[in-house]
């Protein structure tokens, strides 16, 4: 596997084996592709008891979607997690994965955009959901529109074609 470098995205992107949607040349780094958040976020809901996490728990359980408003933003507590989304919509071939990168100028003052599910499987279609977090000992205002995230491409030894839960998703 070898991560694609700004070049090589370019040819993907013309021959139509990466597919973003929308997309800007200007998005493309030395190594990477930025991303922008949504507008649409998934939040706990205020929950009193214990939940039981198993291979049936289903995170849509205890948490609901909000829509920020063109212009507003989500305020994200001290250590609270939520999950964003991103305005690109995404289409790997079989021969590509990707990795999802948080920004440095974020995770310095404590924004962190993905948690643990920062792979994005051969075959992979639609949006990216984040798993955005608050370290700081503050509140942050996010705003959607922000370039929030980078994606790495990289190339797979052989192919692969994901059709599992999230095939698809468009909303967190």
């Amino acid at each position: 596997m070898a991560v694609l470098t700004t070049s090589e995205i370019l040819k993907l992107i013309d021959k139509k084996k990466l597919i973003i949607k929308p997309f800007k040349r200007t998005q493309v780094g030395a190594g990477s592709i930025d991303l922008h958040l949504g507008d649409t976020f998934r939040v706990f809901k205020k929950y009193h008891g214990m939940f039981r996490v198993d291979d049936n728990a289903d995170y849509r359980d205890i948490t609901e979607v909000v829509k920020v408003k063109k212009g507003d933003s989500l305020i994200v507590e001290p250590g609270e997690l939520v999950h964003g989304i991103t305005v690109e919509d995404i289409s790997l071939t079989k021969g590509l994965s990707a990795r999802i990168e948080g920004r440095s100028r974020f995770a310095r003052i404590g924004l962190l955009t993905h948690l643990s599910s920062g792979f994005m499987q051969p075959g992979t279609h639609g949006k990216v959901v984040l798993e955005i977090a608050n370290l700081s000992p503050i509140n942050l205002a996010i705003y959607p529109g922000t370039t929030i995230c980078q994606i790495v491409i990289e190339e797979t030894k052989g192919e692969g074609l994901y059709k599992g839960r999230f095939y698809k998703q468009d909303k967190p």
